[in-house]
């Protein structure tokens, strides 16, 4: 018995195409933005306020030829203006997020990421084929940069105004002297960040990942906070430590292997009133609330990145970075959190709090 397959109408092929055109020329035009952060040449575009190419190349000793070529893809994409004549500018939004790097809104780092993944394509598309996990420290170093590019002004924008004063009664001991444990700590921006704004307090950061725990050590070195602030070479479920009054987990719960286990291990490294403060990709509770733009970020990215994570460790729960509040809760429960809420929000993440 055969059956005929349905045949596509030209108007749904032809809409198809369209959104290809957007996805494919949005795919090219991700390394013009990571050329354009490297070279200066939004920085530069934004100091002149307005440049022809030739410039623009001449303020970033440039080529002018490959200035033009690159200002007309941007322009094309609407991440560069064109007045119709000779000159290129950016607009205000275009600055805060191409340009000025200390914005909470600032791009290029997400951009790096998204070169890592295709620089990692071989690697995942043989863990599809076997099902073998890939782990954070067998990727492309640029993932790891980029992260930490893409993450940190929004934690600068957040976390020491917004965030932490959401939880209950965090603040007031940091602000009077608390022992805070980063976990999954990375590169250190969010320890980092915190001790900043903490001066009383003192913070450990701990990543499994040695190469990102020396650069941590080495940009609390530079940010002069190293005498309230260390690094070590730990996993989640067997850092050292206990009597904290607030552990931190930024963007990583889901990429473990073993959540409930790390979860229950953050609890019992916490004093009776400490805090677990929980930052997540923002996402609905089941498949369906998550097909939009962000869900469709946090999938792919999780795809390439937080789900082969998982599956390298032990347990492989492969929570995927669109696990949603409602199963991160059933985690915090079953390592024996009593109390579990969402504190604070933003268009990309959730902010959870929990207490014993």
């Amino acid at each position: 018995m055969t059956t005929t397959a349905p045949q596509a109408s030209q108007a749904d092929v032809e809409a198809f195409l369209g959104r290809f055109v957007v996805d494919f020329g949005a795919a090219l035009a991700s390394a013009g933005v990571i050329l354009g952060d490297r070279l200066g040449l939004y920085r530069a575009l934004a100091e002149l306020g307005s440049a022809t190419p030739e410039a623009l190349a001449e303020r970033t000793d440039t080529d002018p030829r490959y200035v033009r070529e690159w200002l007309s893809g941007q322009a094309a994409g609407g991440y560069v203006d064109f007045d119709g004549d000779s000159n290129f500018s950016l607009t205000p939004a275009q600055v805060v997020c191409l340009a000025d790097s200390h914005s909470p809104t600032f791009l290029p780092g997400a951009f790096e990421i998204a070169a890592s993944v295709y620089k990692d394509a071989d690697t995942i598309i043989e863990a599809f084929r076997t099902g073998r996990g890939v782990g954070w420290h067998e990727h492309h170093h640029e993932l790891f940069a980029g992260t930490e590019r893409f993450f940190r002004p929004g934690y600068a924008a957040n976390l020491v105004d917004n965030w932490i004063p959401a939880l209950r009664g965090a603040e007031a001991k940091l602000l009077s002297g608390a022992r805070v444990a980063d976990v999954g700590c990375g590169h250190g921006a969010s320890t980092i960040i915190m001790a900043q704004g903490f001066p009383r307090s003192t913070f450990v950061g701990y990543d499994y990942h040695e190469a990102s725990v020396v650069q941590a050590r080495r940009a609390a070195e530079i940010a002069g906070v190293s005498d309230r602030v260390r690094f070590e070479v730990a996993g989640a479920a067997d850092y050292a430590g206990t009597d904290f009054d607030l552990v931190t987990m930024f963007d990583c719960l889901h990429d473990m292997g073993d959540p409930v286990g790390a979860a229950r291990h953050v609890r019992e490294s916490l004093n009776s009133d400490g805090t677990l403060l929980l930052v997540e990709p923002m996402a609905g509770n089941s498949l369906a609330e998550n097909l939009n733009p962000v869900g469709r970020v946090f999938y792919s990215a999780s795809t390439f990145i937080c789900t082969p994570a998982s599956r390298a460790q032990d347990v492989g729960a492969c929570l995927g970075a669109q696990a949603g509040e409602q199963r991160l809760e059933e985690v915090a429960r079953q390592a024996g959190f009593t109390q579990f809420r969402r504190a604070a929000e933003t268009p990309f993440n959730m902010v959870l709090e929990a207490k014993p």
